[in-house]
């Protein structure tokens, strides 16, 4: 669980910037995001196969430039 203390002197959009900060710093939105929908393991062998490849693909462009 992340926490955010209140400052002195720290007014309330300094403090939701730090905690925003904090929550993109741990990765905590990126896993709500990913966990939303059900995946099998078989979809997400196939969809990490074709991330690989397109990464493969966009370095072998940028070298060929």
């Amino acid at each position: 669980m992340t926490v955010v203390n209140l400052r002195n002197n720290e007014s309330q959009d300094q403090l939701l910037k730090r905690f925003r900060k904090k929550i993109v710093k741990n990765g905590v939105l990126s896993t709500v995001r990913r966990k939303r929908w059900f995946v099998s393991k078989s979809e997400q062998r196939r969809m990490d196969q074709k991330k690989a490849i397109r990464r493969y693909k966009r370095r072998a462009y940028k070298d060929f430039e």
